[in-house]
């Protein structure tokens, strides 16, 4: 690798270095990011790798959230809980696949870090051939605690440390935060090694794009009917610009997406979620994704406060969400406050 490639690692022991972070942190999101590799391969192996479909037999297997899992869910929940279990970094984990979390077994050390992860955000698409992606969060452990349980991870989202994603698309991109900035991190398959490829990503604060799942539109509460109505009249209606729509139906390549370019990503409360609270997990996806956007300038939000000072009170709890470019999150929550 060249001098002036910076590899993960090297990034890692530099943060480590100007005391932002600690060799314990720095090796968990080493072993994290040696996971997802091995998941980028399974992924990348597709129909080669025997891997599409449903898991189980007799129509495939159902996970702790109603739907269905695919091959690839359970041997990327399998990749992580065997990656993370024996390092020594963490105290427990908890998978959005998993009903609730696991403390590391007593026969490996035990770190001061809890870890939550989304094995493969998006797998419904896995079959199309359609990005899909891991993300993944770090919370300290609370002192004292040597072998946690469920309620031991219910910190708001402000209390986290790290939190990243990795996207498997044409490339293999990890995004990563310490709480100093969000960093994309491409994957060079050649020497398998992530290098860092920009620095410091921005989200611009105005955007002309927006990103929601149309077909549930007769569920959306009122506010966000009119505010999507307003966007949809483009210059000639209240907003006075035209946007355009995106939908790839996959978290982890819509909110990449808005990392790159800007725009605003929606999952608000409609019909058929409002028993639930949402529809995306506030621990596994809302949380993670919102401390990236906010550290790369951009905003999150439930539609009626920040997504990162929600408390927490289940494991799988789940909120609306926008995200993204800065003014038309707000914008997403004066239509809300207007309504109430």
């Amino acid at each position: 690798m060249s001098p002036d490639r910076i590899s993960l690692t090297r990034y890692l022991i530099e943060e480590q270095r100007a005391g932002r972070i600690g060799p314990d942190l720095r090796l968990l999101i080493e072993v994290v990011a040696r996971a997802c590799k091995s998941i980028s391969v399974a992924v990348g192996k597709g129909a080669l790798g025997g891997v599409l479909g449903d898991a189980g037999t007799d129509g495939g297997s159902i996970n702790v959230q109603g739907e269905a899992q695919k091959k690839l869910d359970v041997l990327s929940n399998e990749i992580l809980l065997e990656a993370n279990a024996w390092g020594g970094h963490l105290a427990g984990l908890a998978s959005e696949e998993m009903e609730h979390s696991q403390p590391i077994p007593d026969v490996y050390p035990r770190g001061n870090y809890l870890l939550l992860f989304d094995p493969l955000d998006g797998s419904s698409n896995i079959d199309v051939n359609v990005s899909v992606g891991t993300i993944f969060s770090v919370l300290r452990c609370p002192e004292g605690v040597t072998s946690p349980a469920d309620e031991h991870f219910l910190q708001p989202g402000t209390a986290q440390v790290a939190a990243g994603y990795c996207v498997y698309g044409p490339s293999t991109v990890l995004v990563l935060t310490v709480g100093h900035g969000t960093h994309f991190f491409t994957l060079d398959r050649e020497l398998g090694s992530f290098v860092l490829t920009q620095r410091e990503v921005r989200i611009p604060e105005d955007t002309q794009e927006f990103a929601i799942n149309a077909s549930n539109q007769r569920h959306w509460e009122a506010p966000v009917q009119r505010y999507v109505a307003d966007l949809l009249a483009g210059k000639t209606g209240p907003r006075g610009k035209d946007f355009n729509m995106r939908w790839v139906a996959s978290m982890v390549a819509d909110v990449h997406r808005i990392l790159t370019r800007g725009g605003v990503f929606m999952y608000p409360l409609d019909a058929k979620c409002v028993a639930k609270g949402g529809r995306l997990r506030l621990m596994y996806e809302a949380n993670p994704m919102a401390l990236l956007v906010e550290q790369a300038g951009g905003a999150a939000s439930t539609g009626r406060g920040r997504i990162l000072e929600v408390a927490p009170t289940q494991l799988h709890q789940r909120v609306p969400v926008f995200l993204g470019s800065k003014h038309e999150v707000e914008a997403a929550g004066r239509y809300h406050a207007e309504a109430s």
